[in-house]
């Protein structure tokens, strides 16, 4: 679990720094991130939270480690309030409480899930990562502002989940060498990388709403994968599964309290943003 946090305040430090990048004025040039310092010192902050949360994989569970990736969110506030310059609002700390109990209430449940000792094979894992791509050319289809937004950050959310959710299979692979293996860590970076470009698309239209949304969308692609594709179960009787569903609601409506909160209090300059300029409407 310490493992798990200490990714999450890593994701949620990148997620400020890249949303204050997103609404700065844009320079010319579709590969004017790459000269920028504040870009590759969230490209670092996210490349130091996915190898712990890699990390944490080894000794955890997919369905335990991904929700508590829902504190990004939580940890992301005053960050990205300090870099707007306001304070945090009360609705937002509301929806911050709720999302931090709801995810204490999936801990019983999730923490006795037990760690497959095999995933997919090269075939498998190929698949899954076809069927994660599926997201990202509708995201990129539509055409409006917050629409667009929000498609974006499920398309990162998805993206990253599945890349989680391949990363699981290679920790406890037996030949890491093994063409199967090979192939699957490729694809693995590839989720990645996709996942962390989409998102900083997404933050053109502020910090709150797209991070709320590809918050919930990245735990519920890997718990899929997880328990229909890697072997994970989910154990406790009646009540523990009832403690859970309560959580479940109660995070999920933290969310949509955050979402809400960011977007009435988020800088949004969609004209004049550093997101990426191939992932811009026409």
């Amino acid at each position: 679990m310490a493992l798990s946090l200490a990714s999450v305040v890593a994701y949620a430090a990148a997620a400020a720094v890249q949303h204050r990048i997103a609404v700065a004025p844009a320079r010319p040039g579709p590969f004017s991130l790459l000269t920028r310092g504040a870009w590759w010192l969230a490209v670092t902050l996210n490349a130091l939270g996915a190898a712990v949360h890699v990390a944490a994989l080894v000794y955890g569970p997919l369905t335990l480690v991904e929700p508590l990736g829902a504190l990004t969110l939580v940890a992301a506030l005053p960050l990205g309030a300090r870099t707007a310059g306001r304070p945090v609002g009360r609705a937002e700390w509301r929806g911050a409480a709720l999302t931090v109990v709801g995810c204490a209430a999936l801990l019983p449940v999730t923490a006795g899930a037990s760690v497959p000792g095999s995933g997919p094979d090269a075939a498998g894992a190929t698949a899954v990562a076809a069927a994660a791509c599926f997201f990202v050319p509708v995201a990129l289809a539509l055409r409006s502002g917050r629409p667009r937004m929000l498609g974006l950050a499920i398309a990162s959310g998805v993206t990253s989940g599945t890349a989680s959710a391949l990363a699981q299979t290679l920790v406890h692979a037996d030949d890491l060498f093994s063409p199967g293996s090979m192939l699957t860590t490729l694809l693995t970076l590839v989720l990645a990388v996709a996942g962390l470009l989409l998102a900083q698309a997404a933050y053109t239209g502020g910090l709150g709403a797209p991070l709320a949304v590809l918050t919930l969308a990245d735990p519920v692609a890997a718990a899929a994968i997880g328990l229909t594709l890697l072997g994970e179960r989910l154990h406790g009787g009646p009540l523990i599964a009832a403690l859970a569903a309560v959580g479940a609601a109660l995070a999920s409506y933290g969310v949509v309290l955050l979402t809400r909160a960011g977007t009435r209090t988020g800088i949004t300059n969609p004209a004049g943003a550093n997101g990426l300029a191939v992932l811009r409407s026409p």
